[in-house]
């Protein structure tokens, strides 16, 4: 009866074998080739690609180029075009027609100062005419008598000298009431200030009711902003390739597709100690849209020529304000390498400052194999 048993318990295994080998041949994904893929390696700008000979690959040639040098620089006051407003009469501030930042127009009213020195000024004034009224007629009378005889030459020549000297202080407080910014003819305690020159108030260190002092602090600063400076840190190491009056392409961050051009005129003879770097100044003009400190990038162009790789533009990506290049590496893998694009050439062909060299074979369609890899 054991044996029976046994015997039928073989016949239910061996069958629950037999269905379930059957199940696994029938399942059709077993069957189906691959899909096409494309293998990272650890290395994440190394990838491998099935069909590497669906990306046809493009050589570099060599592209002759001046030097070039980018770096960093903000926009700043030309200080041989700024003009301080100053005031040659000390008093208290009684009305201000300008503020920071505005523009202005040679002789138009900035400030009204209210002067006790222009009330002195008028004291000596009006004395010193007084003084010479008197001179003149007693020097009239002078030349009477000595004309008679009544008088001594001498006493002629005394009253002669003292209407001259009556006249040059007439003239001499005259003109001091002038450079005070007061009118002869309209005796008053207040004096206005006009702009000087015509620009921008790019500095203002008074208030209304504020306190002026002759010589002292500065009310107003105004600003030629026609012309402008681009002040650029340099390293050290690249002083060598700037020059005196090389050119400069000028770009802002505020503007990126516009571009100025300048002209370097100063190298700073001092290195800052800390980022080891030099001021490089560039002038530049200035149509309106450069303001005081913005940020720019500069790139000077030497005189010394240089080999660039010239390649395709096709063969450049442009991802994330960053310019690549997919360059081969044998059995099927490619590597994606970051180049700094220059000058857009005839052709359309794409200057390559730097990243790859003459000869190197790049991808000639980046964008393609871009979109392979994301597949």
């Amino acid at each position: 009866m054991k044996s029976e048993v046994s015997a039928i318990l073989a016949l239910i295994i061996a069958a629950t074998l037999v269905v379930g080998g059957c199940g696994k041949a029938e399942d059709p994904s077993s069957e189906a080739p691959p899909p096409a893929q494309v293998d990272h390696e650890q290395d994440g700008s190394l990838v491998q690609v099935d069909h590497p000979e669906q990306f046809p690959l493009s050589t570099a040639a060599a592209h002759k180029a001046k030097s070039q040098l980018a770096v960093t620089g903000v926009v700043a006051v030309d200080v041989s075009r700024s003009v301080p407003v100053i005031s040659l009469a000390s008093g208290r501030v009684i009305d201000i027609r300008a503020r920071l930042g505005d523009t202005v127009r040679k002789g138009q009213l900035m400030m009204r100062i209210e002067s006790s020195d222009i009330s002195s000024a008028f004291s000596d004034y009006r004395k010193a005419l007084a003084d010479e009224a008197l001179a003149s007629t007693q020097l009239d009378r002078e030349k009477d008598l000595y004309s008679h005889g009544a008088v001594s030459q001498n006493d002629f020549q005394v009253a002669e000298d003292t209407e001259n000297k009556a006249k040059v202080d007439v003239e001499t407080t005259a003109e001091h009431l002038r450079l005070l910014g007061s009118d002869l003819n309209q005796p008053t305690g207040v004096v206005d200030i006009a702009a000087p020159i015509s620009g921008v108030i790019t500095d203002q260190e008074i208030t209304n009711a504020g306190s002026v002092q002759a010589f002292g602090t500065n009310p107003f600063t105004i600003s030629d902003l026609s012309y402008v400076w681009v002040l650029c840190d340099v390293h050290e190491d690249d002083l060598p390739n700037v020059h005196l009056n090389d050119t400069a392409d000028i770009r802002l961050d505020a503007y990126p597709g516009v571009e100025f051009k300048g002209t370097i005129n100063n190298i700073g003879a001092i290195l800052d100690p800390n980022i080891r770097t030099a001021k490089v100044r560039v002038e530049v003009r200035n149509s309106g849209l450069l303001r005081i400190g913005m940020f720019v990038t500069a790139n000077f162009h030497g005189q010394k020529p240089e080999i660039h790789a010239e390649i395709p533009a096709a063969a450049i990506l442009h991802l994330r304000d960053r310019e690549w290049v997919y360059v081969p590496q044998g059995a099927g893998r490619f590597r994606r390498v970051e180049v700094v694009a220059g000058d857009t050439l005839p052709g359309n062909m794409q200057e390559v400052v730097s990243g790859i060299q003459p000869g190197t074979q790049v991808v000639s369609n980046a964008l393609t194999m871009q979109n392979t890899v994301e597949q």
